[in-house]
Parts: C-alpha cells; sequence; structure tokens
C-alpha cells in the first residue's frame, strides 16, 4: 500500500560534514577505478545526482526494511509474553 502523497516531499538533505566526505570519496573512487580525476565541483554534482535519484528509494527500502522487522517482533510479542488464563 503506498503512502498518501503530500503537499511538500521529503527532501533528503546531507550533513555539510557528511557530504564533503561523500565528495573527497568520489573523487578516490574515480582517480582510483578510472584513472582519472574529477574536480570538487564534478564531484559534488555527482554527490547531488545520486542523492536526488537514489536517496528517496534506499531511504524508502530502509523504511519498509524497519517496518518489516518490527512487524516481525510484534507478532511474536504473545508467544513471548502471553499468560494463558488459568481456567
Amino acid at each position: 500500500m503506498s503512502p498518501a502523497p503530500r503537499d511538500n516531499p521529503m527532501r533528503i538533505r546531507l550533513a555539510p560534514e557528511r557530504r564533503e566526505r561523500l565528495v573527497a570519496k568520489v573523487q578516490a573512487l574515480f582517480a582510483q577505478e578510472f584513472d582519472g580525476e574529477l574536480s570538487e565541483f564534478q564531484a559534488q554534482r555527482l554527490v547531488d545526482f545520486f542523492v536526488r535519484h537514489l536517496g528517496a528509494p534506499v531511504y524508502n527500502q530502509a523504511v519498509q526494511d524497519a517496518r518489516a522487522a518490527i512487524q516481525t517482533k510484534l507478532d511474536d510479542i504473545e508467544g513471548e509474553f502471553y499468560e494463558p488464563d488459568p481456567d
């Protein structure tokens, strides 16, 4: 079941420190894997692209995984804590 649409969709925002680390990692990956250099601006654009296009699906999958894990625990709660009536 899909959630109801909202007027203001969630915007995934990275903390500045996390964004800087990701930019540096993208630059290092590009240098190591592709024998090339990316400017900081180019790496920032790639990080922005992936956050924009992958952020929501990954976030939504994490929410669904957490919901399923919690539901499994709730389903098990009766077996764990149920006390039968003495009668």
